[in-house]
């Protein structure tokens, strides 16, 4: 099966985010910046002396609860799956995310602010071209309540997610299929809030985390929906879940190129399968030309 690379893409120019975490409350800036070729996504913590560089790969992922953190050379920057959904789903290769503390901007629960701030940045075209990560046999991770899996497909990354809060719960069960390009990353998953339930959110302020958020920094649902806010989407959900595995996904370094099925799948197995696909998967390198 032949896979046709594409070149390489940065932004042309900086472009900011502000914002604070959710878990933490602490006000965070976010600056993206052009990069070389081959450099990859790198978040910098420019508040430490000296400032600390911490490549997005999954090497570098540590586990911690409900979201995605990176660990490198004693730094850490925790929530990076919403950025790391934006520059993927926009297919932006090589970036600098200069950031002045450990978390991430919550926003509003979505990708959307770093999506238009990158679009505001200029997508622009370099002259190497993109490695890419092609799935070659079937790989599943998880058991029966929970997992995710990834088979060949002949070109293009397509994801199937399948969400079940059960009948009991507003959210039900809700399922997506989307080819993810930029165009249906920015048309279908950019916008998709992160959601909980109101008694786990009641559960995290008893802990003393996201005390700073509010019902209109992210979905809570109650009984009857979401408390003092809309749905974007009808399926809101099962999308935001689907932009979380984008930006899981995006830890494998390069593009994956395949099928990819999800049923209840978190940020835990979203890892273990890149991992697998590395470890099992095809990479295509470019040609190298020949001195």
């Amino acid at each position: 099966m032949r896979h046709t690379l594409r070149q390489q893409r940065t932004i042309a120019h900086t472009a900011d985010v502000l914002g604070f975490g959710y878990w933490s409350s602490q006000d965070v800036r976010v600056q993206f910046r052009p990069a070389a070729e081959n450099t990859g996504i790198v978040f910098v913590r420019d508040d430490l002396s000296p400032a600390r560089r911490i490549p997005a790969n999954i090497e570098n992922r540590i586990e911690t609860p409900r979201r995605t953190t990176l660990a490198a050379d004693g730094a850490v920057v925790e929530m990076v799956e919403h950025i790391m959904a934006a520059l993927w789903g926009l297919s932006i290769d090589n970036c600098e995310v200069h950031v002045d503390a450990c978390e991430m901007p919550g926003c509003d629960g979505s990708s959307q602010a770093y999506v238009d701030a990158l679009r505001g940045a200029e997508i622009v075209e370099q002259d190497a071209l993109r490695r890419q990560l092609i799935v070659t046999d079937t790989t599943r991770v998880g058991g029966d309540d929970a997992w995710v899996s990834a088979s060949p497909a002949r070109d293009g990354l397509h994801i199937k997610y399948r969400l079940d809060y059960g009948n009991h719960t507003p959210i039900g069960r809700q399922t997506i299929n989307l080819t993810v390009t930029p165009e249906s990353f920015v048309a279908e998953l950019a916008r998709a809030r992160t959601f909980v339930l109101r008694q786990e959110a009641e559960w995290l302020r008893e802990q003393g985390l996201g005390v700073r958020a509010t019902y209109q920094d992210l979905l809570v649902f109650g009984e009857e929906g979401p408390l003092d806010n809309e749905l974007r989407f009808q399926d809101e959900c099962v999308r935001h879940k689907t932009l979380d595995l984008v930006g899981d996904l995006a830890l494998a370094g390069c593009p994956v190129v395949g099928q990819i099925t999800a049923h209840r799948s978190g940020h835990r197995l979203n890892a273990e399968l890149v991992r697998a696909l590395l470890s099992e998967g095809q990479i295509l390198e470019p040609l190298r030309k020949s001195a």
